[in-house]
Formats: C-alpha cells, structure tokens, sequence
C-alpha cells in the first residue's frame, strides 16, 4: 500500500513538470504567441491596411522579440504576412530571418518584470516607449500609427503563460 501511494505521489509530481510552461519567448512560447495573434481582431484587422502592405515588395513584415535580462541570443520570431485581407501570423518560433530591414521589421526587447506588466496591461505603448521600458528598432513613425494594435500585441505576454526561467541559446 505505502509503495502504491509513493508511487502515485512520484506521477503526479511528474505530471506537473511535464505541463509546466515554457519559457516566456522561447521559441515554443512564440509558437503560441503566433496562434494567440489569428485570434485576436486588433492585431489582424487592425494591422491589415497599411501597416502589413509596408513590407518592401517581400510578401511579409518580421518581428524579433526577446527578454532583455536573458540576451539578444534568445531572440524569437514571428512572421507576419497579408493574407484573406488580414495581418495573419505564419510562423513564430526560432529565428529564421537574422537579417531585418529596420524599414519594415521590427525588434522588441523589455526586460522580464517590463513584459510582465504591459502583458497585464499595466500600460501601453506610449508609456512604454517615453520611459524606454520597451526597446525596439524599426519604422518608428509606423508604429505610432498603429498603437490599438500594438497595445494588444504588448498584452500577449499576459495571455500566453511563460515560464521565468530564461529560454535556452
């Protein structure tokens, strides 16, 4: 009986590590991020007009993101292309395009606690950017045309649940 018990005891602690989070912008996290952007009508619809169609003739607009106390190493990506009249996300994960055109891509990077609180909501963009809480590199004029948007795309990171723990290099 005590072995039956030690036993149960031993799965259920195992069961719990086998659904833990990953790692807030780890490539498996981005994957969900991906998903968590076709869902969201701020971000699809509102990105849908200009802000999708300034992509330089490629057919998609990229988007790098990471946790500043974890490194640029640990970036991520999402790829954003035009599709059915919407900005719809194709691929988030590990980087597959190193080099960006700051005309039209974008870098974002905040430290942890800063991800945290805009995921909450805590505030937006504005703030966010006049207090350097959230770094980024692309077309800056672009982005303030964008700000419903962008706020629900600095609220991801309070929809998708992430582990504290840097992602792996």
């Amino acid at each position: 009986m005590k072995h039956a018990a030690l036993v149960a005891a031993l799965l259920t602690a195992f069961a719990g590590t086998a659904y833990a989070a990953a790692p807030m912008m780890s490539p498996e996290w981005t994957a969900q991020a991906c998903d968590a952007w076709n869902k969201d009508a701020d971000l699809t619809t509102g990105l849908a007009d200009k802000w999708i169609k300034n992509d330089k003739g490629r057919g998609y607009k990229i988007i790098h993101l990471y946790r500043t106390d974890c490194g640029e190493a640990t970036a991520t990506e999402l790829k954003i292309v035009a599709k059915d009249g919407k900005a719809m996300c194709v691929y988030g994960g590990a980087v597959q395009n190193a080099q960006l055109d700051d005309s039209v891509d974008y870098v974002m990077h905040a430290e942890t606690k800063r991800w945290e609180e805009m995921g909450a909501g805590e505030y937006g963009p504005m703030k966010a950017m006049t207090f350097r809480r959230l770094k980024f590199t692309g077309p800056m004029m672009e982005a303030m045309g964008v700000m419903g948007p962008f706020e629900a795309f600095l609220k991801l990171p309070g929809k998708i649940p992430g582990d504290k723990a840097c992602p792996a290099k």
